[in-house]
């Protein structure tokens, strides 16, 4: 395997990618094309079709046209090239671009998080940095305002919601409107040709497309890059011969000067076929969202050295035919194409419409499973298509909803009117963000700040107003979409939320444990416990239920805790955190799993012998600090609302993972049983080490709660709405909690048990 083909399958973070070759960066710049730029390089099939669909009128003088042309092009260069290549692209976390991304960095450098069980020592991870830089005045008063309203930090994670269901609406909407606008050019050809069939060959190919989902991108994706280049290549040509061929002074449409003149001339038409222009940065928020497969530098070298100057010469040359050619403006797109090319033209245009499909669909995964790991997002089976490289996921049940919805799409509406509203919030979603990433994050001055807003912020208003006006025409989709992505997330996120404030409040005490005495009143059976519960710390009130109705108990006790940390990655040597349950006698311990947003929670290994490995490798480094004064871990320190209930861990914590293997008793403790040892606490920690392996040998055993939410009966109508019947039906239909973790049937036990929210 060549260093590029190596870069390309392990992605180019940004700290190593200084050491690679200029070989290296400029193909990463071609492959980025077919992942980053198939969105983008396809909005010319229909963005003049779009903005002259309404009562816009072309008069002779072809103002209107040069006024598009220039809308156009200044909107593609300050949103695409200013806002997105030159600044937001700086904004990465650890590498990784997107909503969350931003949101991601908020959370760490001004302590918005809402997540639950989040600790100091995830502070420690190595993805985890933060700025150095002091503190302005702004962003010391954006802190406190803040954390003193946990109410802004919740509406903050909505408004990031709302952007992203609008991206999932995208991702229902794009596949069928691109591919009927490519499939559509043959009516130019055979006119004579019924819509109806038109829309047949469109279904097909989106029934096929999303049937070939299970297979993964990457075993096509050695195609992506080269029908890219070849399409831009050949609009860009057709629209150098356009611009020579029928008006060369389309040139002058640059000019500023032609969208006031639009404006004035066209009134509130203009205004309104603006909802169509802004059509031309469909893509500019994938560009950012896949900048975690490549790098910042190699998107910027595709973007400014082809892409852009590619997409601006089809634009310029479109516009200088529909100077000459009034009545063609519905397939303007395809009329513009010379005679002798028009075949392999509409070829590559049908194939650019697939690639642009697949990359919206595969964002859209991308985008669900994130949801998923902020808990807001039902549990869903997700499905790793390639085992060389990261992050190509599939699911199966958002797959075929998807197709259903995008099978109406193409059977009903087939407007193109309904992608604006999606694509302009998204747009202004990021600006927000943006700019209070350049407060708290970046720590620079309220007029950078403000500058960023007012300027982009104020075209994405623009466009976002006159996309609603567009809502009866079709836009309202986007806004149904949303509401039903919206209503699922909220939902699933407060139910999540209720659940966890329900065990924090009702978790047992450590006095009820110890009261019970070293046994904890019952027998202690040979093997090992594992029990899953949401709390970071203390025992879940699935325990207190367990252990009042069963009367024996594992000799080893292992609390597993399984939570998302505001990082988008966490290392496999930092996975696990493992500490130790009050003293030693009650062969208890606490194991913390962490997984950043972007991880896929689910263990490709064998984790019960990993979870073990390291919890003997725990046992064993507390040898080195016998001698060392106990430190208790406050509850203050598990960033938890509610009183911790007198439960202490022992500060001495491991987060070492160690490579799978054989798991024997390690040569040191067989050392100590064949010579001698005249430290019986040392001794007593290599016992302790063959007493967790041989509990092993017994068996691990793995305890799920299978839990009930309900409302109590003070609560009001809309509470038990959302909680007995939306979180209830979300709950009885998504995967189970055996399924996500991936646990062997034999080895299940379940604790039933209601919960009162």
């Amino acid at each position: 395997m060549n260093p590029s083909e190596h870069s390309m399958e392990q992605g180019v973070s940004q700290q190593n990618f200084k050491r690679t070759s200029c070989t290296t960066v400029l193909t990463l710049a071609y492959q980025s094309l077919g992942v980053v730029y198939g969105d983008l390089s396809t909005a010319p099939l229909y963005v003049y079709k779009t903005t002259f669909s309404g009562k816009l009128s072309l008069k002779e003088d072809d103002e209107e046209i040069f006024g598009v042309l220039s809308f156009i092009f200044w909107t593609f260069t300050i949103i695409a090239l200013f806002k997105y290549v030159f600044i937001v692209m700086s904004a990465d976390d650890n590498g990784e671009g997107g909503t969350f991304a931003l949101y991601s960095l908020l959370c760490r450098n001004g302590r918005l998080s809402i997540l639950p069980n989040q600790q100091s020592t995830d502070e420690k991870l190595s993805t985890y940095g933060t700025e150095d830089f002091a503190d302005t005045w702004q962003s010391s008063i954006l802190k406190l305002f803040f954390e003193k309203h946990p109410g802004i930090r919740k509406g903050l994670l909505i408004f990031v919601l709302i952007g992203t269901c609008m991206a999932i609406g995208d991702g229902v909407i794009t596949p069928s409107i691109s591919v009927l606008a490519a499939v559509s050019g043959v009516k130019v050809k055979i006119s004579e040709l019924h819509d109806n069939y038109v829309i047949m060959v469109s279904c097909v190919i989106l029934v096929g497309l999303f049937s070939i989902q299970h297979h993964g991108t990457h075993r096509v994706a050695f195609l992506f890059a080269p029908v890219v280049a070849t399409w831009l290549l050949c609009i860009s040509s057709i629209g150098i011969y356009n611009i020579f061929h029928w008006n060369p002074k389309v040139y002058r449409a640059l000019s500023p000067i032609y969208m006031a003149k639009f404006i004035k001339t066209t009134g509130i038409e203009g205004w309104l076929s603006l909802g169509g222009v802004v059509l031309s940065i469909t893509g500019v928020e994938t560009m950012f969202s896949n900048l975690g497969h490549f790098s910042a530098l190699t998107i910027k070298i595709a973007f400014t050295c082809l892409v852009y100057p590619c997409l601006i010469l089809a634009y310029m040359g479109e516009a200088a035919f529909l100077s000459r050619h009034h009545e063609d403006i519905q397939r303007s797109f395809y009329k513009a194409i010379p005679e002798a090319v028009f075949w392999p033209v509409f070829i590559v245009a049908t194939f650019a419409a697939i690639l642009r499909s697949q990359a919206v669909i595969s964002a859209t995964f991308s985008i669900i499973s994130q949801c998923h790991a902020l808990n807001c997002f039902p549990s869903v089976k997700i499905i790793h298509t390639s085992t060389r490289i990261y992050g190509q996921i599939y699911i199966p049940e958002v797959n075929w909803i998807l197709m259903c919805f995008c099978l109406a799409i193409t059977f009903g509406l087939r407007d193109t009117n309904m992608i604006g509203l999606a694509v302009t919030t998204v747009m202004f979603v990021t600006t927000c963000l943006m700019t209070l990433v350049i407060l708290i994050v970046w720590k620079q001055g309220i007029i950078k700040a403000l500058t960023c807003l007012l300027l982009f912020g104020s075209i994405e208003l623009l466009y976002i107003s006159a996309c609603i006006c567009k809502v009866p025409e079709g836009g309202w989709i986007s806004l149904v979409l949303c509401f039903i992505f919206m209503c699922i997330m909220y939902t699933w996120n407060y139910g999540t939320m209720m659940k966890h404030q329900f065990d924090v409040e009702n978790k047992v005490s450590m006095n009820r444990m110890l009261s019970m005495g070293p046994s904890l009143g019952m027998v202690r059976v040979p093997g090992v416990g594992l029990m899953y519960s949401n709390l970071a710390s203390g025992f879940p009130a699935m325990f207190g239920h367990f252990v009042t109705n069963l009367p024996a108990f594992h000799e080893v006790l292992v609390f597993v805790c399984v939570k998302s940390v505001q990082v988008p990655h966490v290392s496999e040597t930092e996975r696990l955190l493992i500490s130790r349950v009050n003293s030693k006698e009650l062969g208890m311990f606490h194991c913390i799993v962490r997984y950043g947003y972007k991880d896929i929670q689910q263990e490709k290994y064998n984790f019960e012998n990993k979870l073990i490995s390291s919890i003997v490798q725990f046992v064993e480094s507390e040898e080195e600090s016998i001698e060392e004064p106990t430190h208790e871990l406050s509850a203050n320190d598990e960033n938890s609302n509610v009183e911790d209930h007198g439960v202490s861990l022992s500060q001495n914590t491991f987060d070492k993972s160690c490579c799978e293997e054989n798991l024997l008793p390690s040569s040191r403790a067989l050392l100590v049983m064949m010579n001698g040892d005249n430290h019986p606490e040392k001794c007593f920690y290599e016992d302790e080490s063959l007493q967790i392996m041989k509990a092993k040998e017994f068996g691990v055993t793995y305890i799920l709660g299978h839990s009930l939410e309900k409302a109590k009966n003070s609560s009001s109508i809309l509470k038990k709405f959302a909680i007995d019947v939306v979180f209830g039906f979300l709950s009885k239909n998504c995967r189970e909690s055996d399924a996500v973790l991936d646990v062997p049937h034999t080895s299940l036990l379940e604790v039933g048990m209601t919960y009162y929210v």
